[in-house]
C-alpha cells in the first residue's frame, strides 16, 4: 500500500516537473561534479522499499533515492531551489525540479546519511557528496542535478559526446 502511495506521490510530482523550469537563469549552469570520483559504498546497505530502491540522506537532511526502474530524485528542504521547490527528479529524460505537498522520499524508512566524498550507484545513475554538495548524474545522457547552499541547479539532457558549457564570470 506505501509503495502505491509513494508512486502516486512521484507521479503528481513528476507531472509538476514539466511545468517547472529546472533553472532559473537564462545562462548554462556549471557543469557536472564528477561524483563516480568519490569512493563507492555497498548499495546494499542503503537498500529500502522492499530492496525495489537505495536510499540516503544528504548532510543537510534531505533525503535522496535511486530506483531499481531507472528514476533518481532527492527531496526535502533543497537550498536556493528555483521558485522554493522541494524537490527534484529525474529518470529517462533530463531532470527537473517540482514542488510538493510534503517531502516525498521523506516516507523511506531507514534511509543512512552518505558519507561525505561517497557515492552510490546503481545501473547508469551515481549520487555522491562532498559533504556540502551532493550531486546525481544519469551517464546515458550526462543530465543529472546539483544540491548545495550555493545553488541548487539541473543540467539537461545532452546527445553524447557533447560536453556542458562552463559559465565564465
Amino acid at each position: 500500500m506505501l509503495s502505491r502511495v509513494v508512486i502516486g506521490l512521484m507521479s503528481a510530482a513528476g507531472a509538476a516537473v514539466m511545468g517547472v523550469p529546472g533553472v532559473a537563469t537564462a545562462d548554462d549552469p556549471p557543469p557536472l561534479p564528477n561524483v563516480n570520483a568519490f569512493t563507492p559504498v555497498k548499495t546494499s546497505e542503503y537498500a529500502v522499499m522492499d530492496n525495489k530502491w537505495y536510499a540516503f540522506t544528504t548532510p543537510d537532511g534531505i533525503t535522496c533515492v535511486l530506483q531499481r526502474d531507472g528514476g533518481y530524485g532527492c527531496s526535502g528542504a533543497i537550498p536556493a531551489a528555483p521558485n522554493g521547490a522541494n524537490m527534484v527528479s529525474g529518470g529517462t529524460g533530463a531532470p527537473g525540479f517540482a514542488s510538493a505537498a510534503a517531502p516525498v522520499f521523506s516516507v523511506v524508512d531507514g534511509a543512512k546519511p552518505l558519507p561525505a566524498n561517497s557515492r552510490i550507484s546503481y545501473q547508469t545513475v551515481s549520487c555522491g557528496t562532498d559533504g556540502v554538495m551532493t550531486a546525481c548524474v544519469d551517464g546515458r545522457n550526462q543530465s543529472g542535478f546539483v544540491i548545495s547552499p550555493a545553488g541548487s541547479y539541473v543540467v539537461g539532457d545532452r546527445p553524447s559526446g557533447i560536453k556542458p558549457s562552463v559559465r565564465i564570470g
